[in-house]
Order: C-alpha cells, then structure tokens, then sequence
C-alpha cells in the first residue's frame, strides 16, 4: 500500500485553444517527479475536474501514467473524485480503477451539505466500492461542509479509507487527527504545510510547489530530520510565493506563473479567469526572486 508521506503536486490540467494540452500535462508531471516529489494528483480542485468532461479526465490520468511510467515508474498517482451524484461517482470509479492509480481523493459531495451520519455514509460506500487507499478530502470553503472530528473517527474504522488532504484551517481538529494516529494528515493549505509537518503531519499536497518542486522536497526532508530552522528559512523563503499563488481564485496565478516559465499556456476554462495584470507583475518579481525566469 503507498505511504501517503512527503510532498505530492497536485497538477494543473494545461489547456491550448480550450484542449487539453497533452504535452504540456506530461511534461510538468515528468518535471515534479524528476524533483523528487513523493507522488502526483491528477483532477483535484488545481487540475479544474469540474471544466473538464469525464472523458478527458480519464485522458489526463492516463497521459500522466505514461509520463510516470517513462520518468519514475515507482512514483504514485492519485486520482480526484469530486462529485455530488453518488451513482456516477461509483460508476466513474470503475473505469478509473482498471487504471494502476495509488488511490483516490474524495471530498465531501459539494453543494448537498449532508448531514455529518450523511457523509459517513458517503465515505463508507465510496470506500467499500473502492480497490486502492481513499485520501478524505475536506475542504469546507469549496464543498460547503465540513467533516466534524467525530465523523472522522468513525469513517477511519474502514481499512481502505487511510489519509486526509486537510483544508479545513481548524488546527485543534488537524492536532487531534495527528494525535490519534489513524489518518495520514497531509496539509492542503500551501501557507500550513510547514505547521503541519512540525506536528508530525506526514506532508502536503501543495500546489505551490509546481514552481520549485525540489525546495518543497527539501523543507519535508528537513523537518524529517529535526534540522527545524534550517526548514523554517527555507519554508519563509517560499511563503511570499505561496501567498501570491492563492491572492486570486486558485489556479489562475499559479498557471501565470508555469506560462512565465515557459510550460504550459495561460488558459483556464470559464467561468475562470486568468490572473490580473498586477498578480502577474508581482509573480514575475517573485518568479526572478527564487531564480525560475
């Protein structure tokens, strides 16, 4: 079973003239993984699952696959499952299983906001049904709901449902889940990631780290080894990074910046917005700061 520890990219789906632009997907995916990332999420909230049609989902998981299979073939993919409908989750799930996918990330169904007995009934069907490890999702400010620490007690009896993707911003609730060691708590919150690993969280799934995924690798490395400040400067180092990735809706600024780097276009599908003209300015600023332009 993968160890859900480390950094993982959760990646961008790269659009040219509104489609999926394959080589620039395969490209960036090779690019995290050849830095050391510990695995990759495809479709979740930065790969925008929700513009893209189930078909080409399923086309971006499988070009990622191949580009891990040709540059890290040990390294892992996480598959997205966002979705309200629970039939078509369970049927999508299917197909996506015949896939070798390291497991699923699964938010709270948005925009319903059941009841907490609601989603313990969603996450044991979605686990039950599930093949690979389940990665809880819970992200209250997308979803509308958020899961209470006794609904995550009692989802986490279910073997196959084993790690959290916490964007919840509640730390009391993000200590106790570490505490009582039944979940693997990765951060989902660029800004949290080093607060988490400190409290023995065992990584982060951060979007950030599509820029320098290799300094990302090195602040998980160094908490691993107590070497704390020499992690904390390198974490505030990249944390003006960070805040100006998340100044506008999620994943605007950030493919402002890969298309400055030169990997990918400036596209996002509507009803997204690429970033403005000052985000731009001060991510080029920031971009020259940590030497990627």
């Amino acid at each position: 079973m993968t160890s859900f520890t480390g950094i993982w990219a959760p990646l961008v789906t790269p659009f040219r003239h509104n489609e999926v632009d394959f080589d620039a997907l395969q490209s960036l995916a090779r690019r995290c993984v050849e830095a050391g990332v510990s695995g990759l999420v495809v479709c979740g909230s930065t790969g925008e699952p929700a513009a893209l049609s189930e078909g080409e989902q399923l086309a971006v998981l499988d070009a990622v696959l191949d580009a891990v299979l040709d540059a890290v073939p040990e390294c892992p993919v996480v598959m997205g499952m966002a979705g309200n409908n629970l039939p078509a989750i369970l049927d999508r799930m299917q197909r996506i299983q015949q896939r070798p996918v390291a497991g699923l990330l699964v938010p709270s169904p948005y925009y319903i906001r059941p009841s907490q007995a609601g989603l313990v009934d969603f996450f044991r069907t979605v686990a039950d049904a599930s093949s690979v490890p389940v990665i809880l999702y819970n992200i209250p400010y997308r979803t509308g709901i958020n899961i209470e620490l006794e609904t995550f007690r009692t989802v986490v009896q279910h073997k196959r449902i084993v790690a959290l993707k916490d964007c919840g911003g509640d730390l009391p609730l993000t200590m106790s889940l570490i505490g009582d060691g039944k979940l693997q708590v990765l951060s989902g919150e660029d800004h949290l990631l080093l607060p988490t690993l400190c409290l023995g969280g065992t990584g982060g799934i951060v979007a950030s780290s599509h820029i320098r995924p290799d300094l990302f690798v090195r602040i998980a490395q160094l908490v691993q080894r107590d070497a704390l400040s020499e992690a904390r400067e390198l974490f505030h180092r990249l944390l003006p990074l960070m805040r100006l990735l998340f100044r506008e809706p999620n994943p605007a600024p950030l493919k402002a910046a890969l298309s400055m780097m030169g990997c990918m276009r400036d596209e996002l599908r509507a009803p997204m917005q690429g970033a403005s003209e000052e985000t731009k300015a001060l991510l080029a600023r920031e971009l020259k700061r940590l030497e990627c332009l």
